[in-house]
Formats: structure tokens, sequence, C-alpha cells
């Protein structure tokens, strides 16, 4: 892996958000595996000046019908569905936008990812989340915010190749990627599972747990320090990466790109996606 040549970090700091506040578009991405209504609630409570709410399962996954392209816990929609929510949302390509969790940014590179699938040009997590937010001085407003105008159709191209894979895919491919795999360390050995019907992980996977992109005090590490992490890992090889929904293996990606790495393919399915097909090998330990 080599650093690429326009490498610009896909983070934002608080104090450099409090000054652009009001010419970016700020989305409030917090969410409760457990109580998939808190995030909600506690946006409602108190947030950035402007930000309005994107929910994991209604804005970020297919669910209800909505044609997806993999399956799991939070299959990923189509990226024409995907588009028209953005759109819907008031954004276009061109459109700076922030997204902010109180949660490490796991819900967070969720949506960066997805945004940067479609095409936008200029997104960014805060780093550090609500806590650095607070630590700032930033202020915060409680209530609803008024829905922005609906943008024009969203300009969608062709896929960019090599962003993500099926799982078939990725089982022609076992033993020539470096498979990522950012759930918990107990999750990966398969010594609990409190989600999925199968404990384990994808046979070959290597165990990089997203937290560990973060220092105590919940900002990104260095780049240097996750440039070293991730190639110490995959070496020269392909990354592929995956976790139990696809949710935090974004955070992997994210923190590749905060490290000036090209980042690889998601495997968006993930474990709740592979272990549900009992023709697919599963390891432990």
């Amino acid at each position: 892996m080599t650093i690429s040549p326009d490498f610009s970090s896909p983070l934002i700091s608080a104090e450099a958000l409090k000054a652009a506040l009001g010419r970016v578009r700020v989305f409030d991405v917090r969410f409760d595996l457990a109580r998939p209504d808190a995030g909600e609630a506690a946006w409602r409570e108190a947030h950035l000046p402007g930000a309005h709410y994107l929910h994991l399962d209604r804005d970020l996954s297919a669910k209800d019908g909505v044609p997806a392209l993999c399956g799991g816990r939070h299959p990923l929609p189509t990226r024409e569905v995907f588009a028209a929510t953005a759109a819907r949302l008031g954004l276009t390509p061109d459109t700076p936008v922030v997204l902010v969790d109180a949660q490490g940014g796991m819900f967070a590179a969720r949506a960066w990812w997805m945004l940067r699938w479609i095409g936008a040009r200029d997104v960014r997590v805060l780093d550090g989340g609500l806590a650095a937010w607070r630590a700032a001085g930033g202020a915060l407003e409680p209530g609803e915010v008024a829905p922005a105008a609906p943008g024009p159709a969203w300009p969608l191209g062709p896929e960019p190749e090599g962003l993500r894979l099926t799982a078939d895919a990725l089982a022609a491919q076992l033993g020539r990627v470096a498979l990522l795999d950012a759930r918990a360390p107990e999750r990966y050995r398969g010594d609990v599972e409190p989600l999925d019907p199968v404990a384990g992980h994808i046979p070959g996977a290597l165990n990089r747990p997203f937290s560990a992109n973060l220092g105590p005090d919940g900002r990104f590490l260095p780049p240097e320090a996750l440039r070293a992490a991730f190639q110490g890992l995959a070496g020269a090889r392909p990354v592929v990466h995956q976790c139990g929904s696809g949710v935090t293996a974004c955070h992997n990606l994210l923190a590749m790109a905060v490290a000036g790495l090209p980042g690889g393919a998601l495997y968006a399915g993930s474990w709740s996606e592979w272990c549900r097909d009992p023709a697919r090998p599963v390891a432990q330990g």
C-alpha cells in the first residue's frame, strides 16, 4: 500500500466546524443498536445548530422492501436508492457535509462511506464527535429542524470499481486478500455473539477492532500511527473490510483514509450475512 498523493483528511476538528457552521450541512448520526430510537431521541434533546438527523435503519440501510445489494442486519441500499435519499435531503455532490455521532464515529463513518460511494466530494466526520464539540464550547439546541428543500436529481455516475464486494466475490478471494474484521475481539473469536445466529469469523480474517483507531480522548490516532497499523496487517495485499453488518467496517475504511492509504473494498453484508448461509465456512478462536 502507498500513501495517496492527493491525500486530504476526511476529518474536521470541532474548532474548524465552529468556524464553518452555516456554510456546511451537518447531520447527526447517533444510534444505539439495542435501542433503535435512542439516537433520534437524543438528537431532539440537543444537537448542533441546524443539524438534521440520519437514521441508520431508515436512511442508511435497505429495509421494509427497499432494494438492497446484500443481506444481513443493515443491508446496503442500491446507489440509486441512496442517491434519491441524498437529493431528498437537499444535497448535491458539491454540498459540504459534516457527520456527527457520539459513538467514536462508528455510525458517522457509515454515512461518510455511503455519501462518497455515490459521488459526494466533500464529506467529513467530526473528530471526537459530540464530546469534542462540547469540550470546545460548541453550541447545542433542542427540537426538530425544518427539513431542507429537496435538491435536483442526484447525477449518479457508474459505480467506481473496487469499493465493495459481494459474499460470493469475497469467497472466491479468501486467502488472497487481507480481510479485516472490525468487531470486538470476543465476537471475532466467537466467545460471545449477542446479535447474530452463529459465533465466529470468516476464515482467514484478521481482527482490527474499530476502537483501535481511536485514542483515549475519542479522537482518531495520528495518521502515521494508523498507517503503520494497517500496513502491518495488510502488507501488499488488497484489503477488504467487514464487521457484523457493514457499519463499523466503514470506520476502518475511514481510518485508512485518515492515514492517507487506499482503503480497499467493503463487504457490506459482513458477518450477519455470511453466517446465515450454512454452506459458508466459519472459523473460531
